[in-house]
């Protein structure tokens, strides 16, 4: 019998914006966390998303205008469906302080943020308790498989 071989996941990633000047690293981490949360849930191949990192400013504006909340967050996303995923805005700010309020890497953070925000591009949300577990357990697994813990500085 012929082994069926399962392509590998073709998910373009667009890294735009990067004045911030996250490392080519941390870009590679990013991917890694996006492309794994897509094979867990058996989504995105032949698809596009675009990841952008702004600051606490730019990120306020943001989310004023697309979630009426006057005040900057860690990320946002923009789902757009099929084979464009959508948008993925990371605050850089954040992320950094974020990072040293948890005693963990800027990797470990912009990793979870990564894939927190990636699994909303897939349809998960965190409006209920149910949903908010269901999605903590999901980014975890996601970073676990990539061996990205709780790194404590």
């Amino acid at each position: 019998m012929d082994e069926i071989v399962k392509p590998e996941l073709i998910m373009r990633i667009i890294f735009s914006d990067n004045k911030y000047e996250i490392n080519a690293e941390l870009l590679d981490t990013i991917r890694a966390v996006l492309e794994a949360a897509a094979r867990m849930e058996g989504s995105a191949e032949n698809s596009e998303l675009s990841v952008t990192f702004v600051n606490d400013e730019e990120i306020r504006k943001l989310n004023a205008k697309f979630r009426g909340k006057d005040e900057p967050t860690d990320v946002l996303s923009f789902p757009m469906g099929g084979e464009l995923l959508g948008d993925i805005v990371i605050n850089a700010d954040a992320a950094v302080r974020q990072a040293r309020e948890y005693g963990h890497s800027l990797r470990r953070e912009l990793a979870f943020l990564a894939a927190h925000s990636m699994l909303h591009l897939l349809g998960f949300d965190h409006k209920d308790k149910a949903e908010e577990d269901e999605m903590c357990e999901k980014q975890e697994e996601i970073l676990k498989t990539l061996g990205i813990g709780r790194d404590i500085l």
